[in-house]
């Protein structure tokens, strides 16, 4: 868990673990392990109804805010637009050389 709890609030990229950390195959290995079982959704889900109750809140918000710009957006289209606007800041990433660190293949 320090390992990929390191790589995450970093950013850097997985060979780039300290080596007072496991090897990175093995961060990677339960990386992937714990996303194809659900167990970093459970996780971050029992994460936010501990923090919600300390902070003296329903464990499940019972509201939602919806602005008027993103009510226009869905209006027009919103999924396209956001599709579009998701290709164009991930061709600017390659461009500049930098990339996900987090992502790969399990």
């Amino acid at each position: 868990m320090n390992g990929l709890m390191y790589v995450l609030s970093t950013g850097y990229q997985w060979r780039a673990i300290p080596k007072d950390l496991p090897p990175r195959s093995t961060v990677n290995h339960y990386f992937c392990r714990w996303q194809d079982d659900g167990m970093l959704y459970r996780l971050h889900h029992a994460l936010c109804v501990l923090c919600r109750e300390q902070a003296d809140r329903e464990a499940s918000p019972t509201a939602a805010i919806i602005d008027s710009q993103s009510v226009k957006s869905a209006e027009k289209g919103g999924a396209a637009l956001i599709r579009q606007a998701s290709m164009a800041a991930r061709k600017s990433r390659v461009r500049n050389g930098t990339s996900w660190s987090t992502r790969r293949a399990c």
